[in-house]
């Protein structure tokens, strides 16, 4: 049975206070929750309008080459069909600023997976027949598909202050006392929402509309109007129900463009819904790393330089790449730093954002590195860390807005029982198991973007807040009531609404830990601009309402740029394992996190054991392997691609002190969705290291890389 927990936002550990349900930081109900349990909830794929159409998408079964040749007579035949759209008559696009979503547009073949037709027909399976009966033939040409650190083509990207040094990190490091020099790895891990990807599309005139299942409908909306030659304001995108994204479905992805060009092609409504064995290929992936980790420091831990190296690959179409790296510049006191990424570009599918993009991989290897310079400095890992705290940013030397990273270290180890750890690899034992305990801190950047909203106060004493953000899963809908229901002074049951639609006030995506603190901000002010006018006239609302719509450009503008945003954290595991089979099982996860003011009781925690449970998956479980003959990732299902179960995660606790920071935005919020699972993995790997003294630095840790060093 999964346990649980979740401070209130007071003293951590006092179980202070819980607000009343409806105000800011209280545990309010997801205000849609009945609708979803009930199925009146309507996904994209759910939408169905009056002769309706159905897509399935014929992928390319070659990893580089160019189509020779394309016969869809037998398709055309099917009972059913309606079209086949190929790139020799599918209608043309404008330039994409995204390679991947130029479909149909060319006869290359850029990698294993890529849509090369596209299948319409009456019902769904007439269309997965239509497409089954699709000849394509191919030219292909050699293709390179695996890295290596040793790769030719391995480049610095083409982004400026991506590589950052200072100091003399070589000197530096060969003067130390303690040097550690160790590479840790990891594989490609596929985001799989609960939810495909879906687009119901349908022209109406020259007005396009789409039920997309994406994180952000504004984007959305601006490339399809992009694509197609449209005015913005002639293309409606609606996302009002997500389930889940994880950054797959961060920018337009191919469906929805296929669909909106059948629809025009058809002449009627079409749908189309990924199959879930072509996500791998076509929706992006965390990319591999291999990283170099180096650690100087003297004998009492203290370090002196660090150096980070970073390699990892991407694809002809799109560069995307792991800035796994980045955390290494700000985490720890470093006097002298060298953190630098090369990237190769490959015959492979596209990579893109997978949760915490860069930091989670980069926070593994880097955590486990000082795992490592504990025990080599015979120091606990704990006061390692709190040793080495930087009192300001060592990569700008500007102060931290906030920072609790010790904070947390100390309140974790108290609740997690920390003290009476035997520090000693492999000395705890019961029968034939052998028990770990292992820790990990965590950072996030709590970045923000600016944001409209508008809400109208009602004769009858509701209000319509309306703001296009996007809930994906996370709970943002109900969080962005509160925020409303607080800064107009109202009861949460008078505020209504409107989110997830491209008609609304434009807002940013629900990414990178972004969204409520965006969204929010511009509900704030729209709302204590109303009270403001409606105090001005007495409390009266007028007969036709008052309305208020903001933009919160201006106000991010004049935010002080002389301080850095994070939120922080600390993950503790302890692990069980099979000395005989090599089985890890995970028996306690903890964590406790420094994440501004917490909005949402219930939600907050939902998101930060829902990290941390993708850390332990990411652990011992989730990769997917590059096939180098055929020039795709082998695990494409949920049969073949594994991911922690409730089974996986027996005892779970998440903690969140009290923290004031002036400088984030008027509700003193950070964003959360990402800083669960940036340090799990590596206390977990640390921990299978405490309980059997065998260092595993690959991802993810299978049983028999541990029986290999075991005996077993």
């Amino acid at each position: 049975m999964t346990r649980t927990t979740a401070t209130a936002q007071g003293p951590a550990g006092a179980g202070g206070a819980t607000p009343a349900t409806g105000t800011l930081g209280a545990p309010a109900v997801r205000l849609e929750g009945l609708a979803k349990v009930t199925g009146a909830a309507r996904y994209a794929a759910e939408h169905t309008p009056e002769g309706c159409a159905y897509a399935w998408p014929v992928p390319a079964p070659v990893a580089k080459g160019e189509i020779a040749s394309i016969d869809c007579g037998r398709a055309l035949a099917e009972p059913g069909a309606l079209a086949v759209l190929t790139h020799e008559n599918a209608p043309r696009l404008r330039e994409a600023d995204d390679g991947t979503l130029a479909v149909l547009q060319s006869s290359q073949v850029a990698h294993r997976g890529q849509y090369v037709a596209l299948a319409v027909a009456r019902t769904p399976e007439a269309a997965r027949a239509t497409a089954e009966a699709v000849r394509i033939t191919y030219a292909s040409r050699p293709h390179d598909v695996v890295l290596t650190s040793d790769h030719p083509g391995l480049r610095t990207p083409d982004e400026e202050g991506i590589d950052r040094a200072w100091g003399d990190f070589d000197t530096a490091y060969a003067a130390a006392e303690v040097r550690l020099d160790a590479v840790y790895t990891s594989p490609a891990e596929h985001n799989h929402p609960m939810e495909p990807h879906a687009t119901v599309a349908l022209w109406e005139g020259d007005r396009l509309r789409v039920y997309d299942s994406n994180q952000g409908s504004t984007t959305v909306r601006r490339t399809l109007a992009a694509l197609f030659g449209l005015p913005e304001e002639r293309v409606t995108v609606v996302a009002e129900h997500i389930g889940g994204g994880f950054g797959s479905k961060g920018t337009p992805r191919p469906q929805v463009v296929l669909a909106a060009m059948a629809a025009r092609a058809v002449d009627r409504p079409v749908k189309l819904v990924l199959p879930r064995n072509q996500l791998a290929a076509v929706v992006g992936y965390r990319a591999a790393t291999e990283q170099r980790v180096r650690i100087g420091a003297g004998a009492d831990g203290r370090i002196a330089a660090v150096a980070h190296e970073v390699i990892s690959g991407t694809a002809t179409i799109r560069e995307f790449y792991e800035q796994a790296a980045q955390p290494t510049r700000s985490m720890y006191t470093s006097p002298h730093s060298r953190t630098t990424h090369r990237v190769a570009r490959l015959d492979v599918p596209p990579n893109s954002w997978l949760r915490a993009p860069g930091y989670c991989p980069g926070m593994y290897a880097l955590e486990c590195a000082m795992d490592e310079l504990a025990e080599r400095c015979g120091l606990d890992p704990i006061e390692l860390r709190v040793l080495n705290e930087p009192e300001r940013d060592p990569a700008s030397g500007l102060p931290f807005s906030s920072r609790q990273v010790v904070e947390c270290l100390r309140e974790g180890a108290r609740r997690f029982g920390w003290r009476d750890r035997d520090p000693e690899p492999g000395a705890r034992a019961e029968g034939r198991l052998l028990v770990g305990t292992g820790v990990a801190a965590s950072m996030y950047p709590a970045e923000i973007e600016s944001s409209t909203a508008e809400v109208r106060a009602e004769p009858a004493g509701d209000y319509v807040v309306r703001v296009n953000a996007t809930d994906i899963g996370t709970g943002a809908r109900t969080v962005l009531a509160q925020i409303a229901a607080e800064a107009l002074e109202a009861p949460l049951e008078r505020v209504r609404m409107e989110i997830g639609h491209s008609d609304l006030p434009p807002a940013p995506l629900a990414g990178g830990s972004i969204g409520t603190a965006s969204w929010g901000w511009a509900v704030h002010k729209a709302c204590r601009e109303l009270r403001e006018r409606l105090a001005g006239r007495g409390g009266v609302v007028p007969g036709e309402g008052l309305t208020v719509r903001v933009d919160t450009a201006e106000d991010i503008a004049r935010r002080s740029q002389e301080v850095v945003r994070a939120a922080f954290g600390a993950q503790f595991a302890e692990v069980a394992v099979d000395r005989d089979t090599g089985e890890v099982r995970a028996r306690r996860l903890l964590g406790v996190f420094a994440t501004g003011r917490v909005l949402n009781a219930r939600t907050a925690r939902s998101q930060f054991i829902g990290g941390m449970t993708m850390g332990l998956s990411m652990a011992l479980l989730e990769g997917s392997t590059m096939d180098p003959a055929f020039g795709d990732h082998a695990e494409r299902d949920l049969a073949s691609y594994h991911v922690a179960a409730c089974a996986d995660v027996v005892d779970i606790e998440a903690h969140w002190l009290p923290e004031e920071d002036g400088h984030l935005n008027p509700m003193g919020a950070k964003g959360i969705g990402e800083i669960g699972i940036v340090g799990t993995a590596a206390a977990v790997a640390n921990a299978v290291h405490h309980a059997t003294g065998v260092r595993v630095r690959d991802l993810p840790i299978h049983p028999e890389a541990l029986l290999e060093r075991l005996g077993g």
